[in-house]
């Protein structure tokens, strides 16, 4: 155990064995310690072979990582699952009912439960979307909510990811990769499968196709090249899903339509998988310098003639500052409250909440509203005071610009370290599919694990690993 206060998934706050881990305990008690070792080296082996990298932002290309992966699994029981993802679908369907109204009649706003400069000055609202209605009503066809635990009833949003959420070809790959090494786990755990999730995707986007798609509905995944930290999971998902992996070169408007260059001349797309940031898809309506979309495709798209998914203008549901309204937000569109409940926020805009954040900075984490990924944070318990001091200066030029949390007490779950399990912090990413036909949250997801004693920064930029997540089926 850590210290009190701290919820271990595997142990309880007691040390007493929880139930989802009793048979993987059983197994993992009378399994070799030497074996086992060997087992580890063998999964990173595998992940080096299968190319699973990522790349640093802002670092040379050398930096191309692998993720940390560790072979203990995090358990979740069936009951526990449930809740989440009656929460989560709550939560995505709101979301969605959010996008449609902003970029439609801005009831929310009207009904004075969030402010409207929080639009209208943010730049993850995109002007272009006003009064446009995406096929079959659906805005984000693939979202990453991101939970963290703090007991053994409390799960937590710590943010939303619905512009485009990545990390699910980690979650397919733990998954095989500990199915490869350890068939005999299988067999005595009955746990839910994830590997059904391009199958899914795929039907999903096809189902989501526009009224101008003729027969089966074409998709492809749009990247923006070798050099994306993610592009190994844009080819996995193409290559899963057998649809074609394209780039904005491969791309142009023919006839009304986005068509791929092929072999025997361009062919239309219904849906476009883009895996590439607003600003950076259409030359045409955004930035003219960008060479990674498509020129004129916001046409095609708001005359009904593609599927773009997610739906361009859907990351102002990711901003942070929106994220603290997020209760008001599920309530307004749902009228119940929210099954999950959101880490508690400080917005820095309002005087007061600036005053509070600045005197107590030490002890908080400070994130920028536009920032992702874990750059631009502040973590007061583990800041210098050179770091305080400097982080007090940004605040106090632009308070609008940051929302401060508690430090949590994350859960821990066991990692498998040269002296046996030690326990570390984890979050959680399930990942959601939204069609016309309805909402799927796929059983378990990608938990992130900080890989260092004590540390609460899970990130892969950050030095943090991965595990197989697994939901029980009773």
């Amino acid at each position: 155990m850590e210290h009190e206060g701290i919820f271990d998934e595997m142990w309880g706050r007691d040390g007493v064995l929880r139930e989802p881990y009793a048979r993987f305990n059983a197994w993992f008690e009378g399994e070799d310690p030497k074996r086992l070792r060997a087992k580890q080296r063998e999964a990173e082996e595998l992940f080096r072979l299968t190319g699973i990298t990522f790349n640093v932002y802002g670092r040379a290309e050398a930096e191309e990582r692998l993720i940390p992966f560790d072979i203990i699994p995090r358990i979740i029981s069936a009951q526990e699952w449930q809740k989440l993802s009656r929460g989560i679908d709550q939560r995505v369907r709101a979301i969605n009912a959010f996008l449609h109204d902003i970029y439609h009649r801005q009831e929310i706003i009207k009904a004075g439960r969030i402010p409207e400069r929080l639009i209208s000055g943010n730049e993850a609202f995109l002007p272009q979307m006003i009064g446009v209605s995406p096929p079959g009503g659906v805005y984000t066809h693939i979202v990453g909510i991101d939970l963290v635990r703090t007991g053994p009833e409390e799960f937590l949003v710590l943010e939303d990811n619905a512009r485009t959420p990545s990390g699910v070809s980690y979650m397919l790959e733990n998954r095989e990769t500990m199915l490869q090494m350890f068939p005999e786990l299988f067999s005595h755990n009955h746990v839910q499968p994830v590997q059904n999730y391009p199958r899914d995707l795929l039907r999903s986007l096809m189902a989501c196709a526009p009224q101008t798609a003729s027969g089966k509905p074409t998709v492809a995944v749009l990247t923006p090249g070798i050099y994306n930290s993610a592009y190994f999971e844009h080819a996995f998902l193409a290559d899963q899903m057998g649809v074609e992996l394209v780039e904005g070169t491969d791309l142009r408007v023919v006839d009304g339509r986005v068509a791929m260059r092929t072999t025997r001349g361009y062919k239309p797309i219904d849906v476009l998988y883009r895996r590439v940031d607003d600003d950076f898809l259409d030359p045409l309506n955004f930035n003219p310098d960008s060479r990674l979309g498509v020129p004129g495709i916001m046409d095609v798209y708001r005359a009904g003639g593609i599927t773009i998914a997610n739906a361009p203008g859907t990351g102002i549901a990711d901003d942070k500052a929106i994220y603290s309204y997020m209760p008001d937000i599920v309530e307004f569109y749902t009228g119940e409250p929210p099954i999950l409940k959101n880490v508690p926020t400080w917005r820095c805009s309002e005087p007061e909440a600036l005053a509070y954040v600045l005197d107590h900075l030490d002890e908080l984490v400070v994130k920028e509203v536009h920032g992702s990924g874990g750059y631009g944070m502040l973590i007061g318990p583990t800041a210098t005071k050179r770091d305080l001091a400097a982080f007090r200066k940004k605040l106090k030029a632009r308070p609008g610009n940051y929302i401060a949390q508690p430090t949590l007490s994350l859960s821990t779950v066991p990692i498998f370290s040269r002296t046996g399990l030690a326990p570390r912090h984890v979050d959680l990413r399930p990942f959601v599919l939204v069609s016309p036909d309805g909402i799927s949250t796929t059983p378990g997801g990608l938990t992130r694990v900080a890989l260092k004693k004590g540390s609460l920064v899970v990130n892969s930029s950050q030095g943090g690993g991965t595990k197989d997540t697994w939901v029980l089926e009773e």
